[in-house]
Order: C-alpha cells, then structure tokens, then sequence
C-alpha cells in the first residue's frame, strides 16, 4: 500500500513551509477561517473560536460510530477539537463546542495524540472540527511524519472553511467529509448565527472534491481517498434537504458518497426555537430518502437506510443509532 502523500511533502520540506505560512493567518487579523476575527492569534488572543495560540483537544479515541468506511474493525482516531467558528442554535457538541473543554495542545503533545491513534490500531487519523485550528494541526504534522504516521486523514467539518486553510491541506487530506447544514442564508443566519454559510459551504465543497475526487475504497471496503458528504436531517426543514441534495447530484456528479443522518434531537438552545425544539419525524427522513433517489444519487451511505427502521412516528428512536 502505497504512502500518504503528506510523507512526499515532509520529505522535499514542503510541509514545513505549509505550516510557516499557515502560522502567518494567525497573525493581526486572524484568516484560518472565514469570520476573520480581528485578533492576533500568535500572541494568545482568542477569537470567537475561544481558541487562541494552541489547539485545545476535548478527546481523542478510536471511535466506532462514523461511517462504516471509516471505523473499519479497529476504529476512526478521532481528534475532537474544542472549539467552534459556528453559533449553531441546535449544537450537540456544545459543551465542547463553546465552553473550551479540553487539554490545550503543544505541536509534540498533537503528534503523540496521532501516532498513539496509530499504535492502536486506528485505520486513519479524524480532525473532527479542524477549521479554525489548521495552522497548530500542520504544526505539528512534521512531528507526527517524523515519529512514523503513515495513516490517511480525514478533515472531518462544518464545511465553513477558508480558501486560504483549503489550499494549504492540498496533498495532505485524503479524506474530506463536510457536514454540509443549511441551504439558504436566512435559515443560516438564523440557525447558524452566519448568514453566509451557504456559499462558504458550496465554495469549500466543491474545492474538497476538484482536491480528492469521489470516495475510493480499498479491498477491504476503507476509504483511501476522496469526498464524503453528510448532512444532518432536520425537522420542518426539509426543503433545505432537497437543494443540498441536489447541489451534489448535480454539481459533484452521482456518485457522490453521502450520507443523510437521522440523529437530530432538541439540544444546545433549541428551547428558544419551538419550530426545530423536537425530534425528526420517520416521514419526514423518509422523504429525504426518497429524494436522494430521485436525484440519482447513487452511493448513498448504508446505515442512512437504516436509520429509517429506527424513527418511531413520534420522530425518536426506538433504538440509539451510531451514524
């Protein structure tokens, strides 16, 4: 099995270079992500992310609920990175999310996170909310290549992402999996406290996939490459469904890997938003099914069907699903 191509990179000193510059957008007016904060990040300012100099890790684990592609039989190494550059009134991560829970990461501690992912087994190394620390992930990278990675990675986001931190991932994500929200900037604005997410997330998608392509398996059925697209169903919200659904039909071709997930539940500050304050409805995920085969989508995730079987009438689960 051939290398990662972040090995090539580290060797011709590249990936070096790719973490000096990546430091630079922490710099006065901080550009790793599209809010860009006007902070300076380089001496410790936090920007609405909360994070400032170093990356603050909630956890980091082998973890068996991502999609089956990716959990193999020994697991996704999942880094959960603490903080967000979202306001998302229904966050389910919103203890980590907003509050910086976690330890704070020197570029050493990050790369022993990832090679200890490695030594245990873990089929690929899962940036799991990578967008606003993307200089302290590639500054610890060439620690990591140094100690023996050699795992795929996978930037697992929100897909509110920068131009500038795409460009600088070229060659060293194989993976891509954005979770790809809401369609249109009212509901955005609404939901998300960013009423341009929308087209930073079409921008950042179509980027993911002109970088990776469409999701390649190996032998044993574990991605090696490419984009993976997930959007979260969610309730009375389903016309935000259809046009995200056909954006990739139609933009990223058929064979877009996606996976619908059902798991939506009233959390964060859904009590001050009666219209999404309850769970999904089976009808309403039935329908997003429905949809995506009408749009030809081909490559639909397998436990997307499942879920289905698991949605009582009352829109909760009659069992816990691991999507």
């Amino acid at each position: 099995m051939s290398e990662p191509t972040y090995v090539d990179l580290h060797a011709s000193g590249e990936l070096r270079e790719r973490a000096r510059r990546a430091l630079e957008l922490l710099d006065g007016r901080c550009r790793v992500c599209p809010r860009r904060c006007t902070v300076d990040r380089l001496v410790d300012q936090p920007g609405l992310c909360r994070v400032g100099r170093h990356a603050v890790v909630a956890s980091h684990f082998p973890h068996f609920g991502e999609e089956d592609c990716l959990r193999g039989r020994r697991g996704s190494g999942t880094i959960f990175f603490s903080g967000c550059n979202l306001r998302c009134v229904f966050c389910q991560n919103h203890d980590i999310s907003w509050r910086l829970q976690g330890e704070r990461v020197t570029p050493e501690r990050l790369a022993g996170m990832m090679l200890e992912l490695q030594a245990i087994g873990c089929h690929n190394i899962n940036w799991v909310t990578p967008e606003h620390v993307v200089p302290q992930i590639l500054e610890a990278l060439p620690h990591a290549v140094d100690g023996g990675l050699r795992l795929p990675i996978v930037y697992n986001t929100s897909a509110y992402d920068s131009p500038e931190s795409l460009a600088l991932m070229e060659g060293i994500v194989d993976v891509y999996m954005p979770d790809f929200k809401l369609w249109s900037s009212d509901h955005a604005r609404f939901y998300l406290a960013k009423r341009d997410y929308p087209e930073v997330a079409r921008h950042s998608v179509r980027e993911m996939h002109r970088q990776v392509g469409d999701l390649v398996l190996d032998e044993r059925g574990m991605a090696r490459r490419g984009l993976i697209v997930r959007h979260l169903v969610m309730p009375g919200l389903l016309d935000e469904t259809a046009a995200i659904l056909r954006f990739a039909a139609e933009e990223l071709g058929p064979d877009t890997y996606v996976n619908l997930m059902a798991q939506y539940y009233p959390s964060g500050r859904t009590d001050e938003f009666p219209e999404i304050d309850r769970h999904l409805y089976r009808s309403e995920f039935a329908r997003a099914l429905e949809l995506a085969d009408e749009l030809g989508l081909r490559r639909l995730d397998e436990r997307s069907r499942g879920a289905l079987s698991r949605l009582g009438d009352s829109g909760r689960e009659s069992a816990p699903a691991a999507l």
